[in-house]
């Protein structure tokens, strides 16, 4: 049998990259570490990390053991919150969001769901999805609100999702431009018709789309501006600083601003719920899952 504080202690190997970190993390002796690793060596019959002037390097068994210790580890967070709220006089939810989707969606999905369910503690975090879909995973959250560009959920590096994902909407990224642009009347631009502008960026993500688009277009992208709001970026776009390219529900266009569609093929995020993947999910989960879909329903197909 694989005892699952050897495992505990590989993962520390593995997130700290050293048996001497690994061990000041963990309160214990360097020799101690290295003691439980061999000692679950012994009981797998494999290597599971290899020691070198670089570091540790783990093994493939080594890599599944971490991925079942990261597993574990979630599963019994979640039955210690689970057991906390057997004595807990309300139930409660958590439920991480990013910032423009918590906007735009959360007000109405908390009316619908408080009306059918006034019992239920909630709580919201802010967090973007990299930081939001490990809560989910390690059970720090019940639910994220979350969103992806094409290709897979944003996990870090060597993370793997553990978690459900439900579509909720398409989430289409337009130009904004100040109101006396050259191309303020146009209903579609090409972004190779704003090769020559100075950019105002609302997200590093966004950054790297128009990156790899002006690479493929020949032309070099010019940052006037950096920030991590889109509704700073657009105000900075009203006071002429630059143009911006902004996701639908972040869209809050001043008198001073002009909103125009991008030409296909159009870039977009897309917007979805994630659950962690377990036996006994979260009994109010599915009910608030219910209440974001209706809200992301009802603002489908307005402009």
């Amino acid at each position: 049998m694989i005892d699952v504080q050897r495992l505990r202690v590989l993962r520390a190997v593995a997130e700290h990259g050293s048996f001497n970190r690994a061990a000041a993390a963990l309160l214990l002796t360097p020799s101690a570490v290295s003691q439980h690793i061999a000692v679950l060596e012994r009981s797998l019959g494999h290597p599971v990390a290899i020691r070198s002037s670089r570091g540790v390097t783990l093994t493939e068994p080594g890599r599944l053991l971490v991925e079942a210790a990261e597993t574990i580890s979630a599963e019994l967070d979640h039955v210690r919150r689970q057991i906390d709220r057997l004595g807990a006089e309300r139930p409660r939810l958590t439920v991480a969001t990013f910032t423009s989707g918590g906007r735009f969606l959360l007000p109405g999905a908390l009316a619908r769901f408080v009306a059918v369910h006034p019992e239920v503690e909630l709580t919201v975090r802010e967090s973007e999805p990299e930081t939001a879909l490990p809560m989910v995973r390690r059970g720090e959250a019940d639910l994220a609100l979350a969103y992806r560009f094409d290709g897979p959920l944003p996990v870090r590096p060597g993370e793997r999702p553990g978690i459900d994902w439900t579509p909720l909407m398409d989430d289409p990224l337009s130009v904004v431009l100040p109101r006396g642009h050259r191309l303020a009347g146009r209903v579609g631009v090409g972004l190779g018709e704003l090769a020559g502008e100075r950019w105002v960026l609302g997200c590093l993500k966004t950054e790297a789309y128009l990156r790899r688009h002006a690479e493929r277009a020949g032309f070099e992208l010019r940052v006037a501006a950096s920030t991590t709001d889109y509704f700073f970026a657009q105000s900075l776009v009203a006071a002429g600083v630059g143009v911006s390219l902004v996701p639908k529900v972040s869209l809050d266009p001043a008198p001073g601003l002009a909103v125009i569609d991008v030409e296909p093929p159009r870039p977009a995020r897309y917007i979805g719920v994630a659950a962690p993947r377990r036996n006994r999910p979260h009994p109010h989960a599915a009910a608030f899952v219910t209440a974001l879909a209706e809200a992301a329903g009802a603002h489908r197909g307005r402009p």
